[in-house]
């Protein structure tokens, strides 16, 4: 099959870009290196074959000093780890070479799509230069699985040994048959689909210089007579030599336009499959069995798994910039009131033996504060942060709610038994009529309903994410209202006539709430003019008592959005309707 065409521009282009495309580190690319290939020649494999053993310190010193400027004077006993810390360039670039190089320099180099092809069915041998391997390799490396690395004592190169992905091969792993093991999602694929296997080979820098068993290379890449490694051993011993040290004199130099003619690395690739090349003569002639897109399909690339990763880090990224904004602009709860409240926070807050614990944004403590304020009891406000409960009102309330009541050496808590408890003080104006004992049996009934219907529907409406569930619970809560003000009296404007009395107090803090808080959040509506409930509604919000217990409209609208978007542990309150309880 023939390789497709590459323009003769294409590797001028890459090397006049290879400043902003490429690491700084690489080495600048041939001016047509893409002309650069050559055939396998039998005597290279023969000689590669004679020459796979590992590398030891003994032959290593012949190679060194090459290197090191052909200095023959260093002690033959330097040791291995020496070396290698002397030359960091002989560290191989090959089995992950997407390690090293920015590949965002790499993403899109010139004619990608037709170096990919190249790169795929290698019908001949390949010679790149440092900079064509690391910029194009990256962008084919899903089609072939690295498979061994052969290192040669006497010669400064490695060859590297892969197999297509879909050639396949046995699982390393063996399955666990422990019960308790979590299982892997793996979907076994066809093997033995492919049996092409490349072999990479990679010449080290100063491989011009120590010699090469390729020898000279022409004009198109293609290799002259290999240099015979006894001829070589036989001159190195006429001149006193040791073995092991290739003379430079005895190797002709590389062609001008070669990738390593000036003692750079450079690669050469080659397809070895049913020719032997890999000392094995296992393998079936011919290119691949499948296409390009298959092996795609396959495994993507490194390039490609790069860019997935960069997505994913964006997602990331902007979830927690998008989480942060968020943050930033959701509304906090108040620890401090505001407006009229606020005055008379400063005009309570001196110290008293009955002191009264809440939060300024606490319906429940609105109840007890206005109850305190229509009697004209003195008693201490004491703001407390409810989700960060001090001492001194977990020694009232061991649970940590507001209000609290601390009178002299006593305390208690719940509202609406605080509510009673200043009722049997007898002090200050009455809630409850005074001597009619049925008709405080019947505020007491309908404070008991608003605590069962009223209060829990209110919560429900505001913390209900579902349209058609709020719809639900609104109709409840204004039947209730409605319930509650067909047992009122009938002129009002309060529960029990012309005067705010038991009831009212009650109630009042969730009408306070139902334009400030109910309305922005769920479009609760507003009473009808002229109409019985909306003149107890005016009652309500006008009543000075009240008034100087209410916050200004922003204090509510901020605090109230925990419960509007049900967030995680907002109250014990908004837990007890989440979970269908009743009131804590």
């Amino acid at each position: 099959m023939d390789h497709p065409s590459l323009p003769p521009e294409a590797d001028t282009t890459l090397h006049s870009t290879a400043s902003t495309l490429l690491h700084p580190s690489l080495t600048s690319v041939a001016e047509d290196a893409s002309t650069l290939a050559a055939h396998q020649d039998p005597h290279l494999v023969q000689t590669h074959r004679q020459g796979q053993v590992s590398i030891d310190d003994d032959s290593l010193h012949g190679l060194q000093c090459a290197v090191e400027e052909l200095d023959y004077t260093r002690q033959a006993h330097q040791s291995h780890h020496q070396y290698h810390h002397q030359q960091p360039h002989l560290q191989s670039l090959v089995k992950r070479p997407d390690q090293h190089v920015d590949i965002r320099t790499i993403l899109d180099p010139p004619n990608l799509d037709a170096w990919r092809e190249r790169l795929f069915n290698v019908d001949e041998m390949i010679t790149l230069s440092e900079e064509q391997f690391l910029t194009y390799f990256p962008h084919i490396d899903n089609v072939y699985s690295h498979r061994s690395t052969q290192h040669y004592k006497r010669k400064p190169l490695i060859s590297h040994y892969w197999d297509c992905r879909l050639k396949g091969r046995p699982p390393g792993t063996p399955k666990s048959n422990d019960p308790n093991k979590k299982k892997r999602k793996r979907t076994a694929r066809q093997r033995d689909l492919c049996d092409v296997k490349i072999k990479i080979t990679e010449y080290f820098p100063g491989h011009d210089v120590m010699g090469s068993d390729l020898g000279v290379l022409d004009g198109l890449g293609v290799p002259g007579p290999v240099l015979q490694e006894s001829a070589v051993r036989e001159e190195q011993q006429a001149q006193g030599q040791q073995f092991g040290l290739l003379t430079p004199s005895l190797n002709p130099p590389l062609p001008e336009g070669h990738p390593g003619v000036n003692g750079q690395r450079y690669f050469t690739i080659q397809r070895v499959n049913g020719n032997g090349a890999n000392g094995k003569n296992d393998g079936v002639s011919g290119g691949h069995r499948h296409t390009l897109e298959d092996s795609d399909r396959v495994k993507k690339n490194s390039v490609q798994r790069f860019l997935l990763q960069e997505v994913k880090k964006e997602k990331r990224s902007l979830n927690t910039r998008v989480m942060a904004t968020q943050n930033q602009i959701q509304k906090q709860y108040h620890t401090k009131a505001t407006g009229l409240a606020a005055q008379t926070v400063a005009h309570r807050s001196q110290d008293n033996e009955l002191k009264l614990y809440g939060s300024c944004f606490c319906p429940f403590v609105q109840r007890v504060w206005v109850a305190l304020e229509i009697k004209g009891i003195p008693y201490q406000y004491i703001e407390v942060d409810p989700y960060k409960k001090p001492q001194s009102l977990l020694d009232v309330n061991p649970r940590g709610l507001v209000p609290a009541l601390r009178h002299g050496d006593w305390g208690s808590y719940e509202s609406s038994v605080l509510l009673e408890y200043l009722e049997d003080l007898n002090v200050g104006t009455p809630l409850l009529p005074p001597g009619d004992a049925k008709l405080r049996a019947h505020c007491r009934l309908w404070t008991d309903f608003i605590n069962r219907h009223i209060v829990p529907n209110f919560y429900r409406v505001l913390q209900e994410q579902d349209t058609q569930k709020q719809i639900a619970n609104a109709q409840e809560l204004r039947d209730a209202f409605n319930t509650l003000v067909g047992a009122a009296d009938a002129q009002g404007p309060f529960f029990l006539g012309a005067h705010i009395s038991f009831v009212d107090v009650q109630v009042a803090p969730w009408i306070i709430r139902l334009r400030r808080a109910l309305k922005p959040y769920r479009g609760w509506p507003d009473p009808e003019p002229g109409s019985r409930w909306g003149a107890w509604v005016d009652a309500i919000e006008n009543n000075e008592h009240i008034q100087a217990t209410t916050s200004t409209d922003e204090l509510y609208l901020d605090s109230y959005e925990r419960y509007a978007q049900n967030r995680p542990n907002t109250s014990q309150v908004a837990n007890a309707i989440n979970s269908g309880r009743g009131l804590p």
